[in-house]
């Protein structure tokens, strides 16, 4: 089955394919796909930087509710529990235990791992709903054992965060609440944000008591009840004989305790820790089954449903049983909600696929959005879980645009026009006085730093604004997006403007040098060619207008030019496969009328170079979802180059047989894609047949996929130019 295949360690180690380069960023977490919370086993105290898990570490601290979404963002709302015997010992490090991954399982519905000395080794168990999940401990014998509950972990205090935990030994049970964000610095002060929990244990507690420290040794409060801090927690002790099992159950919420015990009713109202892996088993397979693969070997088809598993985790649910906390207004609302959404980075394949593969959340996601927009005054960027102002253009605009042109349309339609306008026709307040860097703390958290300077200027000046080139490019890409919505509404004086400042990209770029450069307030070009570019440089962003290839083609002075520094790009190992802005090159060499081209780099990064069945199996970081939805995309064989149309670029399928379940209107329906005499030689097109009609471009839209039954391709060994005979 497919969901056997998925191996959640990939992507884990901290470290890249090489020197320099970034691991994963992924976690082997335990839940159902979208989960609220992920449940994981913690082998460091995480922060921004550093996940609670990595593959190279050699201890587990503890077994996590976490809600932490990628390496450079933070957690919020955690609490984490451990086992033990023998002295009780507190902190992460202290309470450690040795483990090796040759004691470990993971998949995506249970994980178990063996930790301590040979004697007195205790196994733990993760097994998980969405907002709920259940840990099951078996220790050894022992008249000392314990479990530790951390509910609140700051070592070092940006804000005075105090948790709280409230033990009832009659019931079983302790609740509390963590009020931390780890990202709050960025963002506006929630005074009722609170990541509440109910822990409870089938076990009786023989002694308890509660700890606090913050930079010292632990304050132990024997039989204590109730403790509130910002390091602090709690424990239990009990005896134990060989191989005894004591299960955990954790509820969260954000709304409140009442709520959290209302969740666990729901998803896990008993004490059978085999049932809730069996069922969260059954969901992974329903999702990960909606795309079946024939013809792979075994570790091609561990890697390709690695990634799917990978596109089925963030945005994450956030709304509970038809309420949800809002961290925009930091009230409690009515409705679903979704949160995390790495929108610079899934904006250009994750979101995508989700049309194919998850279709009912594709509306729910576009309405969680228009909320926070609503709550906050503008659209997110990087919502972790409020705003954060972090990364470059407002791709909640692209994501919504995208949405919207492929007929998703199930939420308030002029309220999301209205959301995207004001993206790209009001500045920040203040714009012109900050130079709006990287994670810059401050009082105004969205929206396009710079666009001042864009809309009368025609482009970001560098001695202003940072990351100068890559905001005009992106606020291009996203001001065309908004404009095919604009056009289809009727809204035609905004489309006209809005095309025309999606070309503001070529106001920067410089024929003397060839390449995209930062210019300065007064319009000369800064003497910095490396100037005005986020995470990467010229080479990075040269081809960055995806919105506009054509006006590209012609900037560079027609197609066999543009084709010859498209080859000089990757030629010159100028192309990072790790980083998201480059994502769409490959494909460019279908509009310069050299699509083998693209045909021989996607069987080239979609092999072992990039991804690997292997935890250290994805070359980047894989950004909630956007590396492994490329990849998902490049061995299927067609990839959506620019949002807010219907258009894929055909690349070449790497695998014999792919049959997609889609919805149609809400009915079933299968999308089978063939490539005939694929092998490793046979890498190239020789011609494609949709329901046996011949395409004469390396192209395909949605539409047409979405009506399709069969795409099939014949492949050869040799480059051919009449493969799409209008190309």
């Amino acid at each position: 089955m497919e969901v056997d295949y998925v191996n959640p360690l990939i992507g884990t180690p901290s470290s890249g394919f090489m020197e320099g380069r970034d691991g994963g960023g992924t976690m082997p977490c335990v839940g159902t796909p979208f989960a609220m919370t992920n449940f994981v086993a913690q082998t460091r105290e995480n922060k921004i930087s550093e996940m609670p898990y990595f593959y190279e570490d050699s201890t587990i601290q503890g077994f996590m509710a976490t809600h932490q979404p990628t390496v450079w963002m933070g957690d919020y709302g955690y609490v984490s529990v451990m086992p033990q015997v023998g002295k009780l010992k507190l902190l992460p490090k202290d309470r450690a235990l040795s483990f090796t991954h040759n004691d470990e399982i993971s998949k995506p519905n249970y994980y178990s791992v063996s930790m301590g000395d040979k004697s007195q080794k205790i196994k733990g168990e993760i097994a998980a709903t969405s907002r709920c999940g259940i840990f099951q401990f078996t220790f050894p014998k022992s008249d000392e054992s314990h479990i530790i509950i951390q509910g609140i972990n700051i070592t070092e205090n940006k804000k005075a965060f105090h948790g709280h935990i409230k033990i009832d030994e009659n019931k079983r049970e302790i609740t509390g609440y963590n009020p931390e964000r780890m990202s709050s610095h960025l963002g506006p002060e929630l005074k009722n944000f609170k990541g509440y929990f109910i822990i409870q244990f089938d076990k009786s507690f023989e002694r308890f008591g509660t700890w606090n420290s913050f930079r010292t040794e632990p304050d132990i409060i024997k039989m204590g009840k109730e403790q509130t801090g910002a390091r602090m927690g709690g424990y239990i002790s009990f005896k134990t004989e060989k191989n005894e099992k004591v299960k955990v159950k954790i509820a969260t919420s954000f709304i409140s305790l009442d709520q959290a015990r209302e969740n666990l009713s729901k998803e896990i109202p008993d004490w059978d820790f085999n049932k809730v892996v069996e069922n969260t088993r059954k969901i992974w397979q329903d999702k990960l089954s909606r795309i079946t693969v024939n013809g792979a070997t075994e570790d091609q088809k561990s890697i390709f449903y690695t990634a799917l598993f990978h596109t089925m985790l963030f945005p994450r649910e956030f709304s509970e049983y038809g309420r949800y906390y809002s961290p925009f207004d930091d009230k409690v609302h009515e409705g679903v909600s979704y949160n995390d959404y790495s929108l610079w980075d899934t904006f250009r394949a994750l979101h995508p696929l989700l049309h194919f593969t998850q279709p009912e959340r594709v509306s729910p996601m576009i309405q969680s959005l228009l909320q926070m927009y609503q709550e906050g005054g503008w659209l997110p960027k990087w919502p972790n879980p409020t705003y954060t102002n972090i990364m470059t253009g407002t791709h909640a605009d692209a994501v919504i645009a995208d949405a919207y042109v492929k007929g998703f349309r199930d939420y308030d339609l002029d309220l999301a026009y209205e959301a995207v306008r004001k993206n790209a026709m009001h500045p920040p307040y203040r714009d012109t006085e900050k130079p709006w860097g990287d994670r810059d703390e401050g009082t105004l958290y969205e929206a396009r730093g710079g666009l001042t300077y864009y809309h009368s200027l025609g482009y970001v000046a560098s001695d202003k604004t940072r990351e100068s080139v890559t905001r005009t490019i992106e606020f291009g890409i996203d001001d065309y997006s908004i404009a095919q919505m604009a056009k289809d509404m009727g809204k035609m004086e905004d489309y006209g403007r809005l095309m025309g400042w999606s070309k503001s990209y070529k106001n920067l770029y410089n024929k003397e040098t060839g390449f995209l450069n930062a210019r300065l307030f007064n319009g000369d070009w800064d003497k910095n060619e490396q100037e005005g570019f986020t995470e990467g440089g010229r080479w990075t962003y040269l081809f960055g207008a995806m919105h506009d290839i054509e006006g590209s083609i012609e900037l560079f002075g027609g197609k066999e030019k543009f084709a010859a520094k498209l080859n000089e790009n990757f030629d010159g190992q100028h192309y990072r496969h790790d980083n998201e802005p480059g994502h769409h090159y490959a494909y460019l060499f279908n509009y310069a009328g050299q699509p083998w081209k693209t045909q021989e780099l996607i069987r080239k990064h979609t092999s072992t170079i990039n991804y690997r069945n292997h935890p250290l199996g994805i070359n980047g970081n894989d950004d909630c979802g956007q590396m492994s939805a490329w990849y998902v995309f490049g061995v299927m064989g067609f990839y959506p180059v620019t949002p807010g149309t219907e258009i894929f670029a055909i690349g070449a399928p790497q695998f014999p047989e792919f049959t997609l379940r889609l919805l149609k209107d809400g009915a079933p329906k299968s999308f089978k894609i063939i490539a005939n005499k694929l092998s490793e030689e046979n890498m190239y097109i020789q011609s494609v047949k949709l329901d046996g009609k011949i395409l004469n471009q390396p192209f395909i839209t949605y539409t047409q996929i979405m009506n399709g039954h069969l795409l099939e391709f014949e492949m050869g060994k040799n480059p051919s130019s009449t493969a799409f005979k209008n190309n």
